[in-house]
């Protein structure tokens, strides 16, 4: 292991990650969410920009998780002693961003950080600056929640493999490298080196490891993959570059831990919200608000920032949002089953379709108002067994948050949280009773710069919301 100060100290398993890979110049990170891949790869940066292999880094990674890098994991584990510009790729450039995105070609022996969203790569203006950039430094390019490069056709893998060949050093990071099929393994690992697998096309490498068969559909003949093989020969090939780490190995990491996935407003939202937080506003105005009053003001920010509003003939509409594309994220990455808590009933219809759609009409269970008695017992039943293919208990803490046990799973998502301090405790101890052996990551979506940031603080400060929030507490909320 090379000299090199920590700003945060590593757990044991990070540090077996480092002394695997850090002068590697192709590596796969394989580590469960919760295990801390993040760090590994800020301390592998920091130690190459140290002995002087580099002078800029390129992260990658999904829109929910990109603006996290820059606010949180460099600034946290990034050592001190290393002088560095950091700079947040955005796509609408105006000239307080385009002085930011300068400093990135000032020349200076400071470390360039270029911290771009996955979904940019699909633009060529996106493509061209991050091009211009690494043609400009000696860079590592990381690729984090790398399943988002797994599909052969997409134009932002294209994009991405084509561009990481130029870089130095080449890094991917997933909890879950296969989130469907071995197939999914394929481009991330062509981009870290098209030899690492021995097959020189996709088709070569599916013609090896899956069984195929021929389908009619409309009228003409096509293959699809019905089984997998050579799985074993497989997992030797990925070894040597690799690094596979779960939550129940890491016999240091604390019992649970607490993460957040960020997520921003979508111009839909941006403008109905600033519309409802004015009104808000001058409803809060001269007026000694009642909780209730207050309450109402809040629920119908609160609403916005989840994809939905009621309208003045009580319908609801639908809003475009990021946050089920984040949650879709999440559970794309995570190894074991998962509780997923919303507090808006018409948020569980949202979910349920999404986990459908991704994975499948067996992955999922629900816990909630229209869950009958009978369904209910199924569903607990069906999550404690870890030979049932349900992975995913959908549900909402005034439901399903009180008495059951739910320790068939380990992690816990907040989709949206609700008010009440209380239901929130209560809701994090199903999976947190006896008979669970297994590492625990309780993860909050939350929507910058809204009601959501505030409605989290205050229940991690033990306040119950529902009962104690006033006009003038709110009127500073928003």
């Amino acid at each position: 292991m090379i000299n090199y100060k920590f700003k945060t100290k590593p757990y044991a398993h990070q540090i077996t990650a480092l002394e695997k890979s850090w002068n590697k110049e192709v590596f796969a990170y394989f580590m469960e969410m919760g295990t801390g891949k993040s760090k590994v790869l800020i301390d592998n940066i920091s130690m190459l920009y140290d002995k002087g292999k580099i002078n800029g880094a390129l992260i990658i990674a999904p829109k929910g998780v990109y603006q996290n890098w820059y606010d949180t994991e460099i600034p946290v584990h990034m050592a001190d002693h290393i002088e560095k510009d950091v700079v947040l790729w955005k796509a609408m450039i105006n000239q307080k961003q385009q002085t930011e995105l300068n400093k990135l070609f000032k020349s200076s022996e400071k470390l360039h950080i270029l911290v771009m969203n996955v979904e940019a790569f699909s633009t060529k203006k996106g493509l061209d600056f991050a091009a211009k950039f690494m043609s400009c430094h000696n860079t590592l390019m990381a690729i984090d929640e790398s399943t988002t490069i797994k599909n052969p056709e997409a134009k932002r893998t294209k994009n991405i493999v084509a561009l990481g060949k130029y870089a130095k050093y080449r890094r991917i990071l997933t909890g879950s490298p296969v989130t469907k099929s071995p197939l999914d393994l394929y481009k991330q690992c062509e981009f870290l080196d098209e030899y690492l697998l021995d097959y020189g096309s996709y088709y070569a490498f599916r013609t090896r490891y899956a069984i195929m068969r021929s389908a009619n559909f409309g009228g003409r003949s096509v293959q699809v993959v019905v089984g997998y093989r050579n799985l074993g020969e497989l997992s030797q090939k990925l070894e040597p570059f690799s690094y596979r780490c779960l939550k129940e190995d890491c016999l240091d990491l604390p019992d649970y831990v607490y993460t957040k996935r960020v997520i921003q407003l979508s111009p839909e939202q941006k403008k109905l919200y600033q519309q409802m937080k004015i009104l808000a506003l001058a409803e809060l105005d001269g007026k000694q608000m009642t909780t209730q009053s207050a309450m109402v003001q809040l629920m119908r920010l609160h609403q916005i920032t989840c994809g939905h509003f009621t309208s003045d003939d009580g319908t609801i509409k639908e809003i475009k949002n990021e946050r089920l594309d984040a949650l879709v994220d999440i559970l794309s990455e995570i190894e074991n089953k998962a509780v997923i808590w919303a507090h808006y009933r018409h948020d569980i219809s949202a979910i349920i379709n999404a986990v459908e759609k991704n994975f499948g009409a067996d992955s999922y269970v629900t816990y909630y108002g229209d869950t009958s008695n009978e369904d209910r017992q199924k569903a607990i039943k069906e999550i404690q067994d870890p030979n049932s293919p349900v992975r995913f208990i959908i549900g909402t803490p005034q439901t399903g948050g009180y008495g059951i046990t739910l320790t068939g799973a380990n992690t816990m998502i907040y989709y949206a949280n609700g008010y009440d301090y209380e239901k929130r405790i209560q809701s994090e101890a199903r999976i947190n009773r006896a008979g669970q052996t297994r590492k625990m990551t309780y993860i909050d979506i939350i929507a910058e710069d809204t009601v959501d940031e505030k409605i989290v603080k205050a229940l991690k400060n033990k306040m119950n919301i529902a009962s104690k929030i006033t006009g003038d507490e709110l009127k500073d909320w928003i």
